[in-house]
This record gives C-alpha cells, structure tokens and sequence, in this order.
C-alpha cells in the first residue's frame, strides 16, 4: 500500500514542489496539504495519514506544538517528519521533544525527502544518532527527569536492555553497540524493538530522551 503523505508549509511554493516530487513516486501518495499548524490538526482529523510533512516555522500554530498536540491527542496519530534548517538547534530540540520520528533540513536534495519519508513510515527515527545526542547534550537542562537516578528504582527493563539503552544515548549505531556487547546486530535490534513497546515509545529518537528523562544517562561517561 502506498505511504500516505500530508504536507504542512505556510509556503504555498514549496508545498507545490513538494507534492510534485512525492506524486511520481508509486509508493507514496500525498493526501493533504495544510499551510499551519492548526489547519493541519483539522485536516489530519478527517484524513488519515501514515507521515506528516511538518515545517517548524508557521503562523498561526508552529509546527512543534502541532507536533505535540496532533501526537497526545490522536489515538492511532502519523509519524511526523520535521523540517529544519539544523542552524537551530533550539527548534529540533524543541520538535525532538514534541515526538517528532525525524528532521530534514528544507535544502536537503529531493531523494533525500523519498528516503525520509520511507524510513519514517518504517519505523525509523530519521536522524543520525550523534546529532540526536548532540542537541540533548546541549539541551538536557530542559530536561526534568521522570524519576530519580537510582540503582534500586523500579525499571520495566531488563539488565541487558538497560545496557542497550546507556549505548544508544551515547549515539551508537546499532552495529557499534553489538560490537560493544559482543552480541548480534539483530539481537540488538531485538533489544531495541522491545524497549520500545515496554516503555510506550515511537522510535530511537524517544529511547534517547528517555535516557535522559529518567536519568540514566548520567551513568553514562
């Protein structure tokens, strides 16, 4: 079944330039186009989708507290594919937390958005681990921990996947962490898969803020 795709920009343009490129691609199939943050949120209401498409920069409702609103407030809500410049940090810190699956730079080359758009609808947190931990680095103050930093706190984690959890926050690759552990890269992701569904979480990209959020990852050096 093709992707369903919704684009949000408050430039008319570059929602034409966008849906030009996804309409030749046989598996993805552009559904909606919305130019804020609260159109959006109507739109998405009545038309379902598999990824939004979501500038940060909009009148009306910006695309980080759609982001949030449309992920709290749906039940079975799309993944949400940010677009960013990256030369500010605070807007993908911001969209990160919000539950954004991925970011995308707006220059970034046509095959880059197919590709994104793919990942996402996969599953996959479209950005690169290092980047992910670099804006937490940057940002952890925001951070207000869940629960205290405790060896003896209740954890829904195993030993192992604790241990998994501490080397995705330090940005590794999941072939990097089965070298580390000595383990199988598909053992990893088998790991990975089920963090994710113990602890309610999209993707890698919300381990990470997890990591932080409960405060494991000042166990981390």
């Amino acid at each position: 079944m093709a992707i369903k795709v919704v684009i949000v920009d408050d430039q008319p343009l570059v929602r034409a330039g966008f849906r030009m490129v996804l309409s030749k691609q046989p598996d993805i199939t552009v559904v909606g186009e919305a130019g804020d943050g609260e159109e959006a949120l109507r739109l998405l209401a009545r038309t379902p989708a598999d990824v939004v498409v979501m500038d940060i920069r909009m009148p009306v409702l910006d695309g980080v507290e759609a982001t949030r609103r449309l992920l709290a407030e749906s039940v079975d809500p799309p993944k949400v594919l940010v677009l960013t410049t990256f030369d500010t940090d605070e807007d993908a810190f911001a969209a990160l937390q919000a539950g954004a699956s991925g970011f995308l730079l707006k220059n970034s080359p046509p095959s880059d958005l197919i590709t994104a758009i793919t990942s996402v609808a996969n599953g996959d947190a479209v950005v690169a681990p290092r980047i992910t931990r670099r804006l937490l680095d940057r940002f952890a103050h925001q951070l207000t921990p869940a629960a205290p930093s405790s060896e003896d706190a209740p954890s829904p984690l195993t030993d192992r996947e604790r241990e998994v959890l501490l080397h995705v926050a330090q940005g590794l690759s999941n072939a990097e962490i089965a070298v580390q552990l000595f383990i199988a890269e598909g053992t990893v992701k088998t790991h990975i898969g089920r963090m994710l569904t113990k602890l309610d979480l999209r993707d890698r990209v919300q381990l990470v803020v997890y990591a932080y959020e409960s405060g494991l990852i000042r166990t981390v050096k």
